[in-house]
Order: structure tokens, then sequence, then C-alpha cells
């Protein structure tokens, strides 16, 4: 009768609920307690002294029955009670209870009320196995196998260069990419690519590599400046035959001073050319336009006066501006009249047309009028006492409607009889007679101009101050 039973239970199992499943249980039960309560006694048993059969829930779930023969049934009921907690968590129900009121085939016995305990957790995240299924089968992918040509990269090489600036880089060698064919296996999904596998690749053409020079000059990237460019001397410096201080002396050099930068052989020398003269220099003497944006100008005055010496040639303008003249002459503290400092644009004019040194003409008009104060420069805008003779210099001399005339009028005669050889090309079409021309000097000039043999020196030293008026 026990097999009958289970055989009935599995069976229907998948469509029955929980109350039936108490049910059959413990019919099987009480037939068990019947059967064993035969076999032990030959008789009868009456239906109704048969002890009662509880099912009860433990907090836990367990099931016991009050008979220990029950045993294996009880294993039973645990598999059937997970196997029950597996198709919950798989097709989930709001609500699962049992109910069981009604009394077996052979006996009047009630079966008690059993409902599932309200701690078992309801899964309510069930997986859509319908949704997971068509989502995957849509997922395409294509493999195919090509051949491409490709570039293979450059390699980019570098050497230090200590004859640039730090950080600065020459291309010596441009790179060019190389070839190379490549047999591949690539994947796509849904049209797009994956990955790629490489099975195989075959060199065209060798890349060729880019070399760069970096510079590593500190000095070089201090000044901004390059071999080959224009330095000047921030100080008076000695210009040396070899890279060192105790090597001999090839020249002295002054501030502000223009040389050409030939070489570095190290960050605390360097090769430079003075004019034509080649020699050795500290570079911490040293300066340049970016560092030092007011040594060009400093550098043209410069220029201009260490061509100042007594044997200058007076045949040449200057070289000096118009604000370089104003400079000169503004505030003069001898020129107690301002009238020098009137004329300054005078002489710069001259210096610019006529090609003579202007501050040569200028000199020559201080010492010879003391400062403009002399009577035939009062009198008769007369600067230079032109045209006079030593017996009567006052009634001799020219006289002039302005002082700009008379320097114009003296400008003239020294360009076309003093200054210049004959023949030589000077203003308004005209060549120079040099009638009294013996060089282009101070000395030349003083063995025909003036009966004073030291007048060349004494117009010299105002030329001099003049000049120095300029740094």
């Amino acid at each position: 009768m026990l097999d009958d039973k289970n055989n009935s239970v599995n069976k229907s199992q998948d469509n029955r609920n929980l109350s039936d499943v108490f049910k059959e249980l413990q019919e099987i039960r009480y037939s068990q307690t019947t059967t064993s309560s035969n076999t032990n006694s030959n008789h009868k048993v009456d239906r109704q002294a048969k002890p009662k059969a509880r099912v009860s829930f433990i907090e836990n779930n367990n099931i016991s029955f009050d008979n220990k023969k029950g045993i294996k049934l009880s294993n039973l009921l645990i598999v059937l009670v997970v196997l029950i907690l597996v198709i919950i968590a798989i097709f989930p129900m709001n609500v699962f209870s049992v109910e069981t009121g009604n009394t077996t085939e052979d006996s009047d016995e009630v079966v008690e009320t059993a409902s599932i305990p309200t701690n078992i957790e309801i899964n309510r995240k069930a997986l859509n196995m319908q949704k997971i299924i068509s989502e995957n089968s849509s997922f395409e992918k294509v493999k195919e196998q090509v051949s491409e040509e490709r570039e293979i990269e450059y390699e980019i090489q570098t050497q230090q260069n200590p004859t640039l600036p730090r950080g600065e880089q020459v291309v010596l060698q441009e790179g060019i990419m190389g070839k190379e064919n490549v047999s591949l296996v690539k994947t796509y999904e849904n049209g797009e690519f994956i990955e790629e596998i490489i099975l195989a690749k075959e060199t065209i053409e060798e890349p060729t590599p880019q070399i760069l020079d970096i510079g590593t000059s500190d000095f070089l990237a201090d000044l901004s400046i390059h071999i080959g460019d224009t330095v000047y001397l921030n100080k008076n410096a000695t210009l040396r035959k070899e890279a060192s201080e105790d090597s001999e002396a090839v020249a002295e050099i002054k501030n502000y001073i223009d040389v050409k930068l030939l070489e570095l052989p190290n960050e605390d020398w360097c090769k430079v050319s003075f004019d034509t003269i080649e020699g050795y220099l500290p570079t911490d003497v040293l300066t340049s336009p970016t560092k030092t944006p007011s040594i060009v100008e400093k550098n043209r005055i410069q220029r201009i006066l260490i061509n100042v010496n007594i044997e200058m040639e007076l045949n040449k303008s200057t070289g000096l501006t118009l604000k370089d003249y104003q400079k000169i002459f503004k505030d003069l503290p001898n020129d107690t009249t301002g009238i020098f400092e009137e004329n300054a644009e005078v002489f710069y004019n001259m210096d610019k047309k006529y090609n003579v040194n202007g501050i040569f003409i200028a000199s020559i008009a201080i010492h010879e009028s003391g400062w403009g104060t002399s009577q035939i420069a009062e009198d008769k805008n007369n600067f230079f006492g032109y045209g006079s003779y030593d017996e009567t210099p006052y009634e001799s001399s020219y006289e002039f409607d302005s002082f700009a005339e008379g320097i114009e009028t003296v400008t003239k005669s020294l360009v076309k009889s003093y200054l210049n050889p004959a023949g030589t090309k000077i203003y308004d079409g005209k060549t120079a007679d040099a009638w009294y021309y013996n060089g282009p000097t101070l000395e030349g000039v003083n063995q025909r101009y003036a009966s004073d043999p030291d007048w060349h020196t004494k117009v010299y030293s105002y030329m001099e101050m003049l000049y120095n008026r300029l740094s």
C-alpha cells in the first residue's frame, strides 16, 4: 500500500498543492500504523481508537512525526518541500498557502490547517529566460582573413649638442615611414569591428629614422642666441688668443661693443670676432638684446665714440641722429646764452647735407667765438671770424643774417678747399678744389686754416667734450 501511495504522489506532484501533499502523507502514516498494529497483535484494531497524527511546522520549516517509524517519510517530505521552494523561486507567486480540512477516506480524523510561514522570502526578480534567449540569439559575429599594406613607424634618434640652446631641437634627418604587408583575421559583431589577430608580417620598405640634435647650452639659452649671432659686451674685457685667463692678450674691447659669436668650446669661454680680430672672451662678459634691450642703442653710441680721436677723418658724417645732437648741446654749462643749443639742428643738417663731421664744425665755432661771446659773433652772427685778417679782424670779418647762414658758409668752404682731395664730388654737382687740402684730419686743416700751431689740439678738446655727452 505504501508503494502505491508513493507512486501516486510521484505522478501527481506537479498538479497538487501543499494541502494535498499533507493529506496524502497523513493517510500513508495512518496506513503504516494500522499495518504495524495488525502484525504485532492478532486482534482487530478499533478505528475509533487509532492515534491522531499531527503535523506541525517548526520555526525553521522542518517537519516531524510523532511516530519514530515515520523517519523515511520525513526525508521524502523534506525533498518535496525543497522542490516546492525551487519552483516558487523560478515561478514566483504573491501568495502561497495550503489549507486542509477534509477527513480521510477511511477515517474521520481531521488534519490541522497548515500555511507557509511569512518569513519565506519571495523572489520578485525572476529571470526572463525568453528575453535572454531572444537577445543573445540576435548577436552576429563575422570573421574574415585579409591582407593589408600598412605603414611602419620610424624611430626617433636624439643626440646632445652643446652648441645649441638647452632644449632646442634641430632635425638633422627627416624620418620616413616604412611599409609592410600584414595578414590578419578581423572580427566583427553586428557590423562593428571588435578585434584583430595578426597572422604574419612582411616588410616591404624599411623606415628611415629621424635624427634630432638636442641643445644643452645654458649660456646660449639664457641669452636666446645661436652660433653666428652678434653679442655685446656688458663690461670692458680683454680678447685673448686662447680660452684662458693666462693666454696672450689680443685686444682690449670696450663696454657695449658688439662681437660675432664663432664657437663655444665650453660654457665658460667662447670664440668671437671683433671686427677683423679673432680671439676668446669669457662668456660672462657678454649679453644680448633679449637679455639687455637697451644694449643695441648703447652699442651704436659706443661704436661712434671708439672712433673719436685726434687723427679721425673729418670728411665723413658722424652717424649721429638729430636727437643725438640735441642731447649733446642741451644745457651746456658754458653756453650761457643758449645760442649753441638753439643751433643744434643746424650743425646736424651740415653733417648730413655736406657729409662732414658736424661736431668738428661746432667745435671750431665754440673755439673761435668763445662760446658765442665774441663781438664778431654777437654783432655779425659769425662764430668763426670768417673773412677776418690778423690786422683788422673785426672790420674784415663777414656779417651774416643769421648764425645758420654763417655756419653753412664756413662748412661749404671747408668741404671744398680743406677736407677733400681735388676732384671729390661734394655738393650741388661741384667737386672739391683742394686749395688748402693737407689731409682730412685736424692737423691737416690746421696747417692752412689757422696760424696757431696748437689750434687742432684745442679744437679736438671741444670735440671730445661734446662726444662724451652722448654716454
